[in-house]
């Protein structure tokens, strides 16, 4: 990995945000989930059970 790292390092940025959105696009084209953090999980679940409680949060 350490030779890539070193390969990006060197890339422009037009380059690099070309790279990155390379691989956004894969990851797009993939049928399977991406995995989730725990925290992630826990933090959304936080927001939902807040926001039932109090429906008007989301108002402005």
């Amino acid at each position: 990995m350490d030779i890539y790292a070193d390969v990006i390092r060197n890339l422009g940025p037009a380059e690099k945000l070309q790279l990155v959105e390379r691989i956004w696009d894969d990851l797009a084209s993939q049928e399977a989930p991406l995995p989730m953090p725990d925290w992630a999980l826990l933090e959304a679940a936080r927001r939902r059970d807040e926001m039932m409680a109090d429906p008007g949060l989301g108002s402005s």
